[in-house]
């Protein structure tokens, strides 16, 4: 149940989980989302290896369990013997779950990872939650931000609730990815809710590549730049 209709929501990409120090860590992952203290949290580059001897190998899992929640994973491809790709952690009902391929020819698989939530308030409607990672070349962020407009993602006749769509877009600048999401939803401004828009990366940040953008059902309350040690 959500606390007086507001919905908290996260963007991070932990890159494998590694730090600054080469280390792979995902308790400190884990430690910083419960600083946050996000009903949604939107992963991008997650690993996750069953494994017997590491708990902390299967990165999706650890980490919603130590932060007390359920995990859903997009897989997009295999890194290391074990599942790669989005991961959206919850403690809210999930009604459906689909990952979209939005790969781009030989370019590495990419993928845009839908989560239906259920808020659990009287006549309120599933918000479709969709958590993307798209390419790092300037004509695949074109050809993937054409299919997530399409009919077949975002435009699906079957989504009945209002839409989120947030993650790492690997876009700098406004480039036509940005500018067909922003035509079909409203963008989250980092310029009216925080004092500079680079956020990446951490320690010395000079540009910005998450994205966040929403529905005009939703109304924005607040944007913030979570610092942590």
């Amino acid at each position: 149940m959500l606390k007086d209709g507001r919905l908290r929501v996260v963007t991070y990409n932990v890159h494998k989980c590694i730090g600054l120090d080469r280390r792979e860590r995902p308790g400190r992952i884990a430690a910083v989302l419960r600083e946050v203290g996000a009903d949604v949290v939107a992963l991008q580059e997650v690993v996750s290896v069953d494994s017997d001897s590491s708990r902390e190998a299967h990165q999706a899992r650890f980490i919603a369990e130590e932060l007390g929640c359920r995990y859903h994973l997009g897989e997009n491809r295999k890194h290391r013997g074990g599942a790669y790709g989005n991961v959206v952690l919850t403690r809210l009902p999930v009604v459906h779950c689909h990952n979209y391929d939005i790969t781009w020819r030989w370019q590495e698989p990419r993928g845009a990872l839908r989560v239906d939530l259920s808020v659990n308030q009287p006549g309120a409607p599933v918000i479709h939650l969709f958590n993307v990672h798209l390419g790092t070349a300037f004509v695949e962020r074109r050809h993937q931000g054409r299919k997530l407009v399409g009919d077949s993602v975002l435009r699906d006749p079957r989504l009945e609730g209002p839409r989120v769509v947030l993650g790492d877009f690997n876009e700098w600048t406004h480039g036509l990815a940005s500018r067909l999401l922003s035509h079909e939803l409203r963008s989250a401004d980092l310029r009216q809710h925080l004092r500079t828009r680079r956020t990446y990366p951490g320690a010395l940040p000079f540009l910005h590549l998450d994205h966040v953008y929403y529905d005009h059902a939703l109304r924005l309350e607040r944007l913030t730049l979570h610092r942590s040690g």
